[in-house]
C-alpha cells in the first residue's frame, strides 16, 4: 500500500510538472489563436515607439514588433500595439495582457531573476544621459552641483540618478513624476535645472520640445542600459522566437540581404544565406514556424540596419549615430548569434 501511495503521489507531481511545461510553452499557441501579436509599447518615444495622429505606429521597438508578426503571419501589420506606462509594463506582461514588451526596458538581473521575465534580446544598447539648456552654460554633469533634475518614477532612471550624484559626492535635487512625458513637460516649464533619461530617451524629447536647438545633451554617460524585448519566464519556444527575430536581422545586415534583394538572395550558394533564407535546413520548424520565417521578416521591415536608419539613425530626424550599435564587424556590439 505504501509502494502504491507513492508511486500515486509520483505521478501527480510528474503530471503537474508536465501540465506546467506544456502551459509554460503556449505564446505561440496562443497569439496563432488569436491571428494578432500584442505588443507592450511606448506611446511618447519618437523614433522608438509612438503612434501618429492618424493613429500608425512607427519606431524601433515598433518595427521588432512588426517583425516578430511576420515572422508568424507573414504579415507586419498582424499588431495590437498596447501603450504601457513605465510602472505598469512588467504587470502588464505578467498577466498576459501582451504577448512581447518592447517598450525601451533595460534588462537588470533583479527583472530577470525577481519579476519572472526574460530580456531575449538587446536591440539597443543605451545609456543614461542629461539635458540642459543652452542658456545655464553647463558643459559637463558635473557642473550640476545643486541643481535641480527632472525624472520618471520607478525606472532605474531614478536609481542610475541616486548612484551617480553620490558617488560623485554631488548634492541635487529631485523633481519626479509619473511618466516621462510629466518630466519632460516639467523640463520645458523650467521647473527643473536638467532632464535625465536614456540619452535615446533625450533625443526623441528634445524632437518634441517648442526650441530644440535650445537644448544641449551633456557629454557623460552614467550608466548601462541594454534595451530590449521582455518576455514571462518558462516559454522557451516563444522566447527563440523574439530573440532569433532580432538576431536575423542582424544577420541580414551582416550578409548584405535587404529588403529590396531579399527574394533574389534566395538563390544565393552562401551557405550563412542558405540557412538564414530556409532554403537548407528546418531552422524555422524548430521553433514552430515556417522555414522562410526571416525571408518574412526582411521582405517586411528590413534587416538591422535598415530599421536603425530610417527611425533613429543620421537620416532620420533624431540623426543618432550608429556608434555601439554599429555591428561587431564594424565596431559595435550587436552581433547576430548564427543560423546553423
Amino acid at each position: 500500500m505504501m509502494r502504491i501511495s507513492v508511486s500515486a503521489a509520483l505521478a501527480i507531481v510528474m503530471a503537474g510538472i508536465a501540465a506546467t511545461g506544456a502551459s509554460a510553452q503556449a505564446t505561440l499557441a496562443s497569439v496563432k489563436q488569436k491571428g494578432v501579436l500584442t505588443c507592450g509599447s511606448n506611446r511618447g518615444a519618437p523614433g522608438f515607439g509612438a503612434p501618429d495622429a492618424q493613429g500608425n505606429w512607427t519606431g524601433l521597438d515598433v518595427d521588432l514588433c512588426r517583425a516578430i508578426a511576420a515572422a508568424i503571419f507573414d504579415d507586419p501589420a498582424k499588431v495590437q500595439f498596447v501603450p504601457l506606462s513605465a510602472q505598469d509594463r512588467f504587470t502588464a506582461l505578467q498577466s498576459g495582457q501582451v504577448d512581447v514588451l518592447a517598450r525601451n526596458s533595460t534588462a537588470t538581473m533583479s527583472r530577470d531573476t525577481q519579476l519572472g521575465l526574460e530580456f531575449p534580446a538587446i536591440n539597443y544598447f543605451d545609456g543614461q544621459g542629461f539635458m540642459v539648456r543652452k542658456s545655464l552654460g553647463i558643459a559637463s554633469a558635473k557642473e550640476l552641483n545643486g541643481k535641480s533634475v527632472c525624472t520618471d518614477q520607478g525606472t532605474t532612471t531614478e536609481l542610475n540618478l541616486a548612484d551617480y550624484f553620490r558617488a560623485n559626492n554631488l548634492t541635487y535635487q529631485p523633481v519626479s513624476f509619473v511618466n516621462a512625458t510629466e518630466a519632460k513637460k516639467a523640463y520645458e516649464a523650467g521647473r527643473c535645472d536638467a532632464m535625465t533619461t536614456d540619452v535615446s530617451g533625450l533625443y526623441a524629447a528634445r524632437l518634441t520640445l517648442s526650441n530644440p536647438d535650445d537644448q544641449v545633451i551633456l557629454p557623460e554617460i552614467i550608466s548601462k542600459e541594454p534595451l530590449g524585448p521582455a518576455v514571462r519566464h518558462g516559454d522557451n519556444q516563444w522566447g527563440d522566437i523574439v530573440k532569433f527575430t532580432h538576431m536575423a536581422m542582424l544577420n541580414a545586415e551582416e550578409l548584405g540581404v535587404t529588403k529590396a534583394n531579399v527574394e533574389q538572395m534566395k538563390t544565393s550558394d552562401n551557405p550563412e544565406i542558405k540557412r538564414l533564407l530556409g532554403t537548407e535546413g528546418k531552422f524555422g520548424e524548430a521553433v514552430g514556424l515556417t522555414n522562410d520565417w526571416a525571408v518574412r521578416i526582411i521582405k517586411h521591415v528590413g534587416n538591422y540596419g535598415e530599421v536603425f536608419e530610417r527611425n533613429v539613425g543620421e537620416g532620420s530626424r533624431l540623426k543618432i549615430k550608429r556608434g555601439q550599435n554599429a555591428l561587431w564587424t564594424k565596431g559595435g556590439l550587436q552581433y547576430g548569434i548564427p543560423v546553423r
